[in-house]
């Protein structure tokens, strides 16, 4: 039992450098919440539904965040900071990372039953503060879903998500993954550590369109038109 506080402890620590030790740790208000959804999940499971309950209203107090009884949490899961809420049939695999203000929301069923509501995120998601994933969609797993983005379709494994409508960026996370990306927010780094100039990129796909358009705008001239015929040959009636 305290070897496995103690590995997760230590995740945590792997991803949050602020804490000086593992004992400042335990002060955190995700891993209070955790610790707390662990006995309300037990006693949800068990069908104690309102002591369940309890506990779940009893950690919301404590910490701020809502993880209701029935989610189901796989290994090494880490809030950073509080302020969240995690639906009834979420699913989050091993080693996840949500940031704070983030919601794991579940829309409403039009049959009346409960049903798949929430998200399911794959082991190694991270998800940056204030975003929101709505629906019982799947998050791949080593996905990145940036600050404030909404995510209501389906992640591939791997990609980065980001604004509103989430979109995936011009840097595929495939491409330069790394083990782990504090709030999700990729920086332009390949997995070499080579730089990636995304402005430079950006410039030359501009250039490139404006020529493609100057180039159109000169073949749309009309032959037909007498006055932009004259104009174009010189001459005038």
């Amino acid at each position: 039992m305290f070897d496995r506080l103690k590995s997760y402890l230590d995740s945590v620590h792997a991803r949050d450098p602020a804490p000086r030790s593992r004992w400042e740790i335990l002060l955190y208000p995700g891993v209070w919440a955790l610790g707390l959804h662990r006995i309300a999940h037990w006693l949800f499971e068990a069908k104690l539904y309102f002591l369940a309950r309890m506990v779940n209203h009893t950690s919301r107090f404590l910490t701020a965040i809502d993880i209701h009884p029935g989610a189901t949490i796989g290994k090494n899961f880490f809030i950073d900071h509080g302020f969240t809420v995690i639906g009834e049939t979420a699913e989050i695999g091993d080693n996840v990372t949500i940031y704070q203000c983030v919601t794991l929301g579940g829309t409403n069923p039009t049959n009346g039953e409960g049903g798949k509501r929430h998200p399911t995120l794959e082991d190694n998601v991270i998800v940056g503060s204030g975003a929101q994933i709505i629906g019982p969609i799947k998050v791949g797993e080593r996905a990145r879903i940036g600050a404030s983005a909404v995510v209501t379709d389906d992640v591939p494994a791997g990609a980065t998500m980001v604004g509103l409508k989430a979109r995936s960026t011009l840097v595929p996370a495939e491409e330069w993954i790394k083990d782990f990306i504090p709030y999700g927010t990729p920086n332009c780094e390949d997995a070499e550590g080579n730089k990636v100039d995304c402005i430079e990129k950006l410039e030359g796909e501009l250039a490139a369109m404006k020529a493609e358009i100057a180039a159109l705008k000169q073949a749309q001239v009309a032959p037909t038109d007498p006055i932009v015929a004259s104009k174009k040959s010189g001459t005038a009636d």
